[in-house]
């Protein structure tokens, strides 16, 4: 089976051409691909797919086999791939994901993606919806004990679920023990992403994030999204920003014009392979 891995800021995953390809269990398959040392290494297993409503599809499994809803980092890399390898030759893609429709503006120069801004939609901030088993219309400031600890967190979904939580610096956050605590936490029924993040001023944020089912990653776009909402909601930022992660930055904008997130950064070609039969 040919892939081919990419990476958006450090978010990176295997792709799969499934127009060319067949994947009949890719849950076992974003396993054994992603260990490290053992297998590709990688942050899950992404696959490109027809759709009939959308110009692509795109299915996404974490590093532990579950199937996520979305991945914003990942849908950039799907638009350079798609461009670049001749799949189509529009600057405009629609995508079909776990978290519906999304739409994507290619930045191109000399036939090449530098660049993809992609509309997210609107965040959801329902608890019912996001999902937090919380009561109220709206979770902003609970104050969730954790290990001995309370943290005020901020519950926000863009497709998938987000819990974010202001600190003084993401970088003194013991993130592989505090993010797999509460991602797990009981009122997360379908676990949650975690965002430690610092506002530097109202244009510039820093955040160090907790992937449900993957553990610490690089990057992680819905995240960055998340963060924003937390951030203008609490009266923190305005609506437009640079979010530094690990793996990069990212530009991020909450329209107040149409309630859409919109999201900006690059995404890259890491290299191609054969995975042979198991």
């Amino acid at each position: 089976m040919r892939f081919t891995k990419m990476q958006g800021i450090g978010n990176d995953y295997i792709y799969v051409n499934c127009f060319e390809e067949t994947v009949r269990d890719p849950s076992t398959l974003a396993i054994h691909m992603s260990r490290p040392h053992f297998g590709v290494g990688s942050d899950g297993l992404v696959l490109i797919e027809p759709s009939e409503v959308a110009d692509f599809g795109m299915r996404i499994f974490n590093s532990d086999g579950s199937e996520s809803e979305m991945c914003g980092n990942a849908t950039r890399c799907i638009a350079k791939y798609v461009y670049e390898r001749g799949l189509t030759d529009k600057t405009e893609i629609s995508l079909m994901t776990g978290a519906g429709l999304k739409h994507l503006q290619l930045r191109t120069r000399g036939g090449k993606v530098h660049s993809v801004r992609v509309d997210m939609g609107s965040p959801e901030l329902n608890p019912r919806m996001v999902p937090v088993d919380l009561p109220g219309e709206i979770i902003l400031g609970h104050r969730l004990e954790v290990g001995g600890m309370v943290y005020p967190i901020h519950c926000v979904s863009m497709g998938n679920p987000h819990c974010v939580i202001f600190v003084n610096d993401p970088d003194d956050v013991d993130l592989p023990s505090l993010g797999s605590i509460i991602e797990n936490h009981r009122i997360f029924p379908n676990r949650t992403n975690v965002e430690f993040v610092t506002v530097k001023d109202r244009h510039h944020l820093r955040m160090r994030v907790w992937e449900r089912g993957a553990g610490e990653t690089l990057a992680c776009g819905t995240g960055a999204c998340a963060a924003l909402v937390a951030s203008v909601l609490t009266g923190k930022a305005d609506r437009s920003a640079e979010v530094k992660l690990n793996g990069g930055v990212l530009q991020v904008e909450w329209s107040p014009e149409d309630n859409h997130v919109y999201k900006e950064g690059p995404a890259e070609f890491v290299f191609d392979g054969i995975w042979p039969e198991e």
